[in-house]
């Protein structure tokens, strides 16, 4: 049987959120106990919470939303690429090109450990030449474990625009601390939240036959 990765955040009410943005809350609206069979919960999180998909609506208001969003994208081969070696961004020289090479997903390693209870603000972004770069060579798809593939503090998304100009997708905050680099299958749907700028998805990494 091939291993599975989950490379997935846990939710839960701590975990780390955009500045701003209310914390994930799990709601519980009834319990098993006399008269009730049954445990009924609801939740609230924003969209990026966790580990998610960017919809093109997030960074473009003609894109499309998380509902509409083909589903090609988010499952299939994939390359994971450790860059924990680059500063503050991952730039073009960063990347092992021969090892990206015919991948139409292609994942970022950026952290040693993953931050799964405190915010990281100088996560490590990614240039927008290595998304122009990627999508040149027919990528579709790019993943990071960074909560962002720009700054915190852009306010131009220069990578999150030239994901647009390719038309790409977006994973990002994927858990890849024990995954070895190398070629996986990628499993990563958006829900079909219908006009949403991003989804949770539940990422795994599926070892190749």
């Amino acid at each position: 049987m091939s291993r599975i990765w989950d490379i997935s955040q846990p939710l839960h009410a701590g975990v780390p959120v955009w500045p701003g943005e209310p914390a994930f809350a799990l709601h519980s609206h009834a319990v098993i106990g006399d008269g009730c069979p049954v445990n009924v919960g609801g939740m609230s999180t924003p969209l990026h919470a966790g580990t998610h998909g960017d919809a093109p609506l997030h960074y473009a208001n003609d894109g499309v939303s998380s509902a509409d969003s083909d589903l090609d994208p988010y499952i299939g081969p994939c390359v994971l690429i450790d860059v924990r070696h680059a500063q503050g961004r991952v730039e073009v020289g960063d990347i092992d090109w021969d090892a990206v090479a015919g991948a139409e997903r292609v994942l970022l390693r950026t952290y040693e450990t993953f931050p799964h209870h405190v915010w990281d603000s100088d996560f490590t972004a990614i240039a927008a030449e290595v998304i122009a770069r990627l999508g040149g060579m027919g990528v579709r798809l790019i993943g990071t474990d960074a909560a962002s593939l720009d700054p915190e503090q852009s306010k131009t998304l220069d990578a999150h625009q030239a994901v647009k100009a390719a038309d790409m997708r977006i994973l990002e905050g994927l858990v890849l601390d024990d995954v070895p680099s190398g070629r996986y299958e990628l499993i990563a749907l958006p829900l079909r939240i219908v006009g949403a700028d991003a989804s949770p998805v539940r990422a795994i990494l599926r070892e190749l036959a």
